[in-house]
This record gives structure tokens, sequence and C-alpha cells, in this order.
């Protein structure tokens, strides 16, 4: 499985399908590119896919302290998305943030874009659900400011994992998620205050590719605000939600996501 510095960042990734359409694909935070298996069953008859850990995740080299988790994160997988003919991007959550900075700048590098609860927290500003998220948020960030890591580990799964309890995870999916939990307060250094300028003048209605939300019915009230707001202002925008399911639908639910997006793939096929 390859590994090279990309963008200054020593960086792994997988290569899943064997499909003729080439896609990227980005995965949450707390996860690593396996998190796509599922999703690849499904898809890799007609994906060929490049999936990297994201910096500090995975087999890729840690978040050098003191660094911008959206910048190092974007900087590392550009390269991947520069490899070739323009590529189908998936990102979920975090990744899902990243999948949209990369359409917005480099849009002649991207052909189909497919957002899965992208979690740009700013966008919800003007709901109740920011404050409301900002609160809950609260005890986890100062448990991690404080070293408390499995506390602020176990409010964070709470919220935003796959339903299932804090000390039910083995223990080395605990140890994984324990060691790098520090990197979602990074991630919110962005997506809070929208430090990357997604959505920033008019970028957001300029946006042309084909492009598709999906989102869980049982997820946070924020995710639901968030893609209200992207509705809004993405004409080219296609909306789906998987009924029951929650943050981590493209685990919980492989199913139902990936027939969303086959069916977007359908819909907008690659000349």
């Amino acid at each position: 499985m390859p590994r090279a510095v990309l963008g200054g960042h020593d960086l792994f990734w997988r290569e899943m399908g064997q499909g003729g359409d080439a896609a990227l694909l980005l995965h949450c935070s707390m996860a690593h590119g396996r998190a796509w298996a599922g999703v690849m069953a499904a898809l890799g008859h007609r994906l060929l896919a490049v999936a990297p850990d994201l910096p500090g995740h995975g087999q890729s080299a840690d978040l050098p302290g003191g660094a911008d988790f959206h910048d190092t994160t974007t900087g590392a997988v550009l390269p991947l998305l520069q490899d070739g003919a323009p590529k189908t991007v998936i990102g979920h959550s975090f990744g899902a943030t990243v999948a949209l900075r990369l359409a917005l700048e480099h849009p002649e590098l991207v052909s189909r874009l497919i957002l899965i609860e992208p979690v740009l927290f700013a966008a919800a500003r003007s709901y109740d659900s920011f404050p409301a998220y900002q609160a809950m948020m609260a005890p986890f960030h100062a448990a991690v400011a404080e070293g408390r890591r499995d506390e602020a580990a176990d409010l964070f799964m709470a919220d935003w994992g796959t339903g299932q309890a804090w000390a039910d995870l083995p223990e080395g999916q605990r140890a994984y998620i324990r060691d790098r939990i520090h990197i979602i307060t990074e991630g919110d250094r962005a997506l809070v205050p929208d430090t990357p300028g997604i959505l920033s003048g008019d970028r957001l209605e300029r946006h042309r590719i084909p492009t598709l939300l999906v989102e869980g019915g049982a997820s946070p009230r924020i995710v639901h605000d968030i893609a209200d707001v992207f509705q809004a202002r993405m004409p080219v925008l296609e909306r789906a939600r998987v009924d029951g399911a929650g943050h981590m639908l493209p685990i919980t639910h492989v199913r139902p996501v990936s027939a969303e997006i086959a069916a977007f793939l359908d819909r907008h096929p690659v000349a």
C-alpha cells in the first residue's frame, strides 16, 4: 500500500475498487481509509478509488503541533486529486468539508462531489443549533484541554459515534480514538469560525459541480441546519436522507448510503 510525502506531510493511502471512474475518498475524524470498505464493497465495480489516512490518522504521520488540521489535510490530499483525470470526490464529516474546499478551490480537478454530513458548523451560525452545539461540546473541549482523554472520547462518541457505548468498544479501538481525540478540537478551530472561507462571498453560489449531500435522519440537529444552508446556496445540490441513521451512516447504514451514491452517479455519468 503506497505512501509518500505529499504537501509536506507523510501520507499513507489505500487503493480500492476495480471500476473505471477515478475517485478520492476522505474519511471522518477518528477513522482511517478502511472506513470506506463497506461502501466500496458496493461500489467497487464502478469506482477506482484512493482512500488516504488523513493526517494524524491511521498510518499517516501525526498532525504536527500547532498545525491547522484543515489546511494540513487539504494540502496533503490535493496531490492525490491532481494525479490524472478529474475525480469523483466523496467525503464524510470533516472529510466532507475538505472535499467541498477542494471542489471550490480546484473545480477543474473534481467531476462529481458527494458530501456525507459535512460538519461546517459555521454554516449554522444563525440557527439555534449553533449555540446548542457549542454548549454540548464545551465539556468535551474542557476534558481535552485538561488531559482527561477517556472522558472526552466518551462524550464525543455519545453524540457523534456509531451508537455503541464507549465502554463497550474494543480496547484497540478505544486506544486509537483516545490517542488522537485532541484532533476534534483542532478540527473545530477551523469548522466553527470557517477559517478556510468556504462560506465567504458567493463561492457556494458559483459552484457548478454536480453535488449530492447525504444526511442521517437521526443525526444531530445542527447537521440538518448545515444542509439547509448548503441547499439554499448551492444551485446544483441534490439532497438525500437516510431514515434512522446517525452521523456514522457510511459505516452503520452502508446499503442505503451506497444506493444513494450509486443513483447519483447514474444521474451524472462521467463523459
